[in-house]
Formats: structure tokens, sequence, C-alpha cells
């Protein structure tokens, strides 16, 4: 945990600040005095060579700050190496400081440069300079996100398969719990089609599951009569052109949810052997993936988030009707925003909770899979990443 001093000094080294606009090929800087007018400007290629003669640029003015809109990467670790503090200012920030200097709004990399620069000179008091996160952390936080990435690709390959043999094999929809269970794709991978289904009876059915190791509580004959029951799917030559389609989706996601299972063992084995996992596994109701996720999120630099209102928003499911009067929000959650409320870690939302709307296959806590921490009304102080 970081609790060094993050503020900038009154007055910039050497009375200049500059910015830098980065971009996929090359970036562009600008440097400015105190009274805010340009001393140079350049384009530097992102490249190796580029970056150096970033660094030599910066140093042969003077210069000691820089702004930038991102808070890592290659530009970020050079600038940091040679020792020169590093203010991030989001994009977004970005875009609407440009009307203060009469742009229409159009993306400029030379004159967003500028702006950076000068907002570095003139908002000094409201910017903090970068404090980098550990190691364990940057790495923690890219797992954490890669898997939520790979959770939403296994929710839109469900709810492709599930679309695609509502017009083939509706019986196979809803048959077992999750679509994505290894239940079920294990039944779509034996039997596509509605003919190889039709071949089922529930003592088949039932031999069938026993040599999966199901452990469901539904029993082979209530299964059995979920498929007599649904409409019948297509069925003939037609079926084996479609079961082709079946199986390209139902290899993509059984990659999927094995790389998912593997990711989050891997985030488990990093949050174990984390500085700071203590603090975060001793929350109530964490769960492992949402006290990596938090960690992550948070980072190593409590200063970005010192208050509990500049926590991160994580959605909150709305109680059904009738629940109304259990549902009241604690104190440390913040007024609802687009129907979420700013949760502390200590609330009560726990990784069980559902969330509204249609419904998606998936096997794991709607709000850690689905959803990503993001800033509340009130933005975390910048400067730690």
């Amino acid at each position: 945990m970081k609790s060094a001093s993050n503020t900038l000094p009154d007055q910039p080294i050497n009375d200049l600040t500059a910015g830098i606009d980065w971009a996929v090929a090359d970036h562009a800087v600008c440097v400015v005095d105190g009274r805010g007018h340009r001393v140079d400007q350049t384009l530097v290629e992102h490249t190796a060579d580029g970056l150096r003669k970033l660094i030599k640029f910066l140093i042969d003015h003077g210069v000691g700050e820089v702004a930038i809109e991102r808070p890592d990467g290659p530009i970020v670790d050079a600038l940091l190496q040679a020792d020169l503090t590093v203010v991030v200012i989001s994009p977004n920030q970005v875009k609407n400081l440009r009307g203060r200097y009469g742009s229409a709004g159009n993306k400029d990399d030379r004159f967003d440069a500028f702006v950076l620069a000068d907002t570095l000179r003139t908002d000094r008091p409201r910017l903090r300079p970068l404090i980098p996160d550990t190691a364990a952390t940057v790495a923690l936080r890219r797992a954490c996100r890669t898997r939520k990435d790979l959770v939403a690709h296994r929710v839109a390959v469900a709810n492709q398969l599930r679309s695609h043999l509502g017009n083939v094999f509706p019986g196979a929809v809803g048959l077992f719990k999750d679509l994505d269970s290894k239940i079920s794709i294990a039944f779509l991978t034996r039997f596509p089609t509605q003919d190889q289904a039709d071949w089922l009876t529930p003592k088949r059915l039932g031999d069938w599951l026993t040599k999966q190791g199901y452990s469901g509580k539904v029993p082979p004959t209530k299964l059995h009569g979920r498929l007599a029951a649904a409409a019948r799917g297509i069925t003939g030559s037609d079926a084996e052109t479609q079961a082709h389609i079946t199986h390209a989706l139902l290899a993509i996601l059984t990659t999927l949810v094995e790389q998912i299972a593997a990711l989050t063992a891997q985030i488990d084995r990093q949050l174990h052997t984390h500085a700071d996992q203590h603090i975060f596994t001793s929350l109530p109701r964490a769960g492992r993936v949402r006290a990596a996720r938090l960690l992550a999120e948070i980072g190593d630099c409590r200063a970005r988030f010192p208050t509990p209102n500049r926590w991160p928003v994580w959605p909150v499911p709305h109680p059904p009707p009738g629940n109304r009067a259990n549902s009241a929000p604690s104190p440390s959650a913040g007024p609802a925003t687009n129907n979420s409320a700013t949760l502390s870690p200590t609330s009560p939302a726990t990784a069980d909770t559902p969330t509204p709307g249609p419904p998606t296959s998936t096997n794991e806590p709607a709000p850690e899979d689905t959803t990503t921490p993001t800033p509340s009304a009130s933005s975390p102080e910048p400067g730690c990443t």
C-alpha cells in the first residue's frame, strides 16, 4: 500500500510543462512555458528510437513534468525511468477541455498535446502525479480485465447458440439450467440434432447422464419430458447441415469456458501471493474473484479513492416488487446512478445476486462477470494507476 505524498509543487521545474498526445504510430509532444506560450513541439514515432528521442527532447528543454492521457504503456515506462513526473489526464477530460481554448471539439493530436501541457500548468491544485502500481497489481488487473472480456464473449456465443438452436433444435434450449454448462455442452456434442435426440428414451437418457457424472436434481424422466414437449426441430439432411453450425459454436463456447476456468484459477493464485490480499479477502462476502477485482481496480495507491463516495460503482440489481421493504440501501451506499448504487467493499451485495434483464448464459455471478468498476459521479483523484 502506498501512502507517499501525491501532490504537485506550486511551480513546475523550470516553469515548463509538457503534454503528450499518444497514438498507435506516433506521438505529438508540446512544451509550454509559465505564461502558456508554446516553447516547442514535435512528433515522435512509437519505436525504441522514437522514445529515446522523446526523452531527449524533454530533457533538453528542461521539462520535469509531463501530462498524458493514459497511465501505462511503453511511453509512461520510459518517462518514469527518466525520472520525469507523469500526470494522467483522461481522454474525456481532454475532450471537455478543448472548449476552454475555443476549439470546436475536433480531434487534433498537436492541439491536444498543447491542451495537456497547458492544463498541467493551470490546474495544478487538482492534479496528482502518477504513482505506478506494483508489478503484481498490474498483472492482477490485466488478468481480471481479460477474464471479464472472455466472460462477455462467452455470454455472446452462448446467446448465439441459443438463437441457433431455437430455429433448428428447440428441445435443447432450456433442457438444462445453463446452455454453457458442462452437461449442456456434452449433450449437444452427442445429440446435436432432433433425429439423434429422438433415439433417446427415459432409460437411455438416464444411462447417458450417469456416464457423464450428472449430479443435477432433475430426474431423467422429467428431462425427457422436456424434450418431448418442446417444438420439433429440423430433421433429415437439413438437420445434418445445421449440425455443423452447432458444432462450430460449441467448439468456441467450450474453449471460452475452459480458458475462463484456467484464468480464474490463475487469478486466485495471483491474489493469494499479493501483499494486500488479506485486506480485500477479509471483506464480507467478497469472494475470490470480486476481491481480486477490487484490489486490481483500486490499486496500491489508496489516495485514488480518499473518501467512500469515490469508490468504484458496482451495479446493484433492483429487488423484486415484493421485497422493496427489505431492500433499503446501506448508509455506505451512495445515491443510485443509472440503476446502480455506489457500494463500499463492505456492502451486502453478493456475488450470487442476479442481474435484471434478459437471460444470458452464464455460470458466473453477474456483478463480477458482466460489469467493471466505473468511476462514480465524483471521479477518483488522478495520479494513480
